[in-house]
């Protein structure tokens, strides 16, 4: 991989119906989403040229046009869903991406449930 660099896009929030159980599909909740993003930023940087590089402002709302779209089961298939686009962006080379689902259905106390994966293009 020729690019160290990262952007990354933390704590966005949008609502979603992904879940197993029907009250997770009926009334939905929020999921937060973290990506990092691994490029090079060179050529953007010595041009200052925004289509060189990942227009994060973009990116974030296609990443919550998935989180609200389509409701899958599992958040590891919404984090597919999420890299699969952090992916198709420009020069981006790999990604992780962290899915938190603080309101995920157990009953006990807990923080937050996190899914984190990272792919590579190609």
């Amino acid at each position: 991989m020729s690019g160290d660099d990262t952007i990354s896009l933390v704590g966005l929030r949008a609502r979603g119906r992904h879940g197993c159980l029907p009250a997770e599909r009926e009334l939905g909740q929020e999921f937060v989403v973290d990506v990092t993003l691994f490029l090079d930023t060179a050529p953007a940087a010595a041009a200052d040229d925004l289509s060189k590089t990942v227009d994060y402002g973009e990116l974030a709302l296609r990443l919550a046009a998935i989180v609200e779209g389509e409701p899958v089961d599992l958040i590891e298939t919404l984090a597919e869903r999420l890299a699969d686009a952090c992916l198709a962006s420009g020069p981006v080379e790999a990604a992780e991406v962290s899915v938190h689902k603080p309101a995920a259905p157990i009953p006990l106390p807990f923080g937050d449930v996190v899914v984190t994966i990272r792919r590579m293009r190609g």
